[in-house]
């Protein structure tokens, strides 16, 4: 941070959440003509990327994953449940959770998706070392905020 007189804190090009802000907005509007094609938010994406890894997963293990909580997470849970993507089953252990299993079509979906990943990095314009060097930051500001919490 740029120092000078006491308000320089409150500067705009001074923080680093700003950055971190439009560069988020702009990443997901990046994403709009691809997840447009498969009829997908970036939410929605984020859900399905899950179940592609885990195929079987609860509702708490994906609130965990992406961090989404309940109230953001159930309306996607049900729009890929309708779309056929997902299927939802109360837990026979402790019926507040879900059991959520990838369908036939959402493991189709995930063969359209695949050059996703690889296309947004072209834009992205970063090399792998510095993919892995911004991934690495993100995440410990992340674990460091939330172990605040």
């Amino acid at each position: 941070m740029k120092s000078g007189n006491e308000y320089d804190a409150l500067k705009l090009c001074n923080q680093v959440c700003f950055p971190l802000y439009a560069c988020s907005k702009e990443l997901v509007r990046q994403y709009g003509p691809y997840l447009k094609e498969l009829d997908l938010t970036y939410t929605q994406y984020v859900v399905m990327m899950v179940m592609w890894e885990k195929e079987v997963a609860t509702s708490r293990e994906l609130a965990e994953c992406t961090h989404l909580d309940y109230g953001t997470l159930t309306p996607v849970l049900k729009r890929l449940e309708l779309a056929g993507y997902i299927s939802r089953k109360r837990s026979d252990e402790d019926e507040r959770l879900l059991t959520l299993s990838l369908s036939k079509e959402g493991k189709k979906l995930k063969a359209k998706a695949v050059n996703i990943p690889g296309e947004i990095a072209k834009k992205v314009g970063l090399t792998e070392e510095e993919f892995k060097t911004l991934y690495t930051l993100t995440y410990k500001a992340l674990a460091n905020m939330e172990s605040v919490n």
